[in-house]
């Protein structure tokens, strides 16, 4: 009996440390842009402009950021997406094979922060598509809102 319950030990020990296998560390930056970015489970429609003010959120070219989603779903389950939870799309993208909850901000007016105001956002529930790297989400791919029309 001593040996069966030092392989069950064993056996809990090793689906463990998978589990918690971390991520590389070329692609922690990336992971944590995308969760300040789009990771908001307790975002809703009125706290657009606070929320991209408080996390900083600008465009590619440091101006207001024209269009930003957040998903509304727990981080295990968006990052699900690049595994088992989502579909390759091609190259790097992974459509989700659920729908989340998410709000789009759009910007209204204002062109440089903290001039950038984006109104009351938009609550909707779609297929996300994101750009995954070594398993991990990195991108949000705006503005696909109907995900068939990838792949």
């Amino acid at each position: 009996m001593e040996i069966h319950q030092s392989a069950v030990i064993l056996l809990l020990i090793l689906s463990v440390s998978s589990f918690t296998h971390g991520q590389p560390d070329n692609i922690k930056p990336r992971y944590k842009k995308f969760l300040n970015q789009h990771f908001g489970p307790s975002m809703n429609e009125q706290k657009c402009t606070s929320e991209i003010k408080t996390r900083a959120i600008t465009g590619n070219d440091g101006g207001c950021k024209p269009v930003n989603t957040f998903i509304q779903a727990n981080s295990n389950d968006i990052k699900a997406v690049c595994g088992n939870a989502g579909t390759p799309q091609g190259g790097d993208l992974f459509k989700s094979n659920q729908p989340f909850p998410v709000i789009t901000c759009k910007l209204q007016s204002g062109q440089r922060p903290p001039r950038c105001e984006y109104g009351k956002g938009k609550k909707s529930t779609r297929y996300i598509v994101l750009g995954c790297a070594e398993g991990w989400p990195v991108h949000y791919e705006e503005g696909i809102t109907d995900a068939k029309k990838i792949g």
